[in-house]
């Protein structure tokens, strides 16, 4: 079981949290990510019931008390199964355990979870009644507008509902609908608009739900404007992947009203060092650390160097902390 080092509110972190996408949010980006802001929400990769349950597959629960405050994501769809997964979650020490009722690939359809839940609202109100019987952490649920030929006006509404009424206090929504045929995932993240102001419009509906908004922030700016309209988070996924220094180095000071100083990359550059070592020193590589670091000078004189070394030497036999350090020095112009 991971040790919390300090008392986590995911609740109040939900202010600003990093979207859960699948391949990119692992252990090893979100500890970068914690390096950049102490008080944004962090969620997992999705993290199928199944593999957990019937595939035994607990390591994928690995996590280092750093991270803290950070949340599980759960996909499924049988109540039983989602229970029994939400109660390993807890056992591992999450903050909160995430039910995913928005992603639009293929493979998760054919689990019949994800988006594909938007059609099926009582399911995922028995999920979720069977997940918070089982934990004591909160559970929230992340979903879409609607799906396929759905009315956003009229589904949502009646979604959000529907998982209040067992229990649900905070959900995460994305603002366009997912098309489950004829748009592969990546269109699915920009072809349908974005409707904003239908997800202000669910915040008036249901005052008592946290809601935080999700789907196309880039930036702190917009960020800021969505909470002034009155949603209580904002949940940011590839600008803070690709950009995170851009997005989360500022966010405690702008998000959090933080007095902390903003924390600057090449800081986290270094603090990164001792946590590749200990990886490398387990059996890892360092390729599966620093593809994460990649954008970590996004717009900054000397980000093109600084991927191109990371990328042509991190998985060569042997690549070790001291490429990361002849990285940093095309952008900080010091020898390493």
């Amino acid at each position: 079981m991971t040790r919390r080092t300090t008392p986590s509110d995911p609740r109040s972190a939900a202010r600003l949290s990093v979207a859960p996408m699948m391949d990119w949010t692992d252990r090893h980006c979100r500890y970068l990510h914690r390096l950049l802001s102490a008080r944004a929400l962090l969620y997992t990769e999705m993290v199928t019931a199944p593999a957990l349950v019937r595939g035994g597959a607990v390591h994928l629960l690995d996590f280092s008390p750093e991270e803290y405050p950070v949340a599980l994501q759960l996909g499924g769809s049988d109540p039983d199964e989602l229970a029994q997964a939400a109660r390993l979650g807890e056992e591992a020490g999450y903050d909160e355990i995430n039910l995913n009722v928005g992603c639009p690939s293929d493979r998760v359809q054919s689990g019949t979870f994800g988006a594909v839940l938007m059609r099926t609202p009582e399911l995922v109100a028995d999920c979720v009644a069977a997940m918070r019987a089982a934990v004591d952490v909160e559970v929230t649920v992340k979903c879409r507008i609607g799906v396929d030929d759905q009315e956003p006006e009229e589904v949502l509404p009646d979604f959000l509902s529907r998982v209040a009424a067992v229990g649900v206090e905070r959900v995460q929504i994305h603002a366009r609908k997912a098309w489950l045929q004829g748009l592969s995932p990546k269109e699915n993240r920009d072809i349908p608009p974005l409707d904003y102001d239908l997800v202000v419009r669910m915040k008036q509906a249901f005052p008592d739900l946290h809601v935080s908004i999700n789907g196309g922030i880039g930036s702190l700016d917009l960020a800021e404007d969505l909470l002034a309209r009155g949603l209580d988070g904002v949940m940011i996924g590839r600008a803070a992947y690709h950009a995170p220094a851009d997005i989360l180095s500022a966010a405690d000071r702008r998000i959090f009203d933080d007095a902390a100083g903003d924390a600057h990359p090449v800081t986290a550059v270094m603090q990164m060092l001792p946590y590749i070592e200990a990886h490398l020193a387990a059996g890892g590589k360092l390729a599966q650390v620093t593809r994460h670091m990649l954008g970590l000078f996004a717009g900054r004189p000397g980000a093109r160097n600084w991927r191109r070394v990371l990328s042509e030497g991190a998985h060569r036999p042997g690549a070790g902390p001291e490429l990361v350090e002849r990285a940093l020095a095309e952008v900080t112009g010091i020898a390493a």
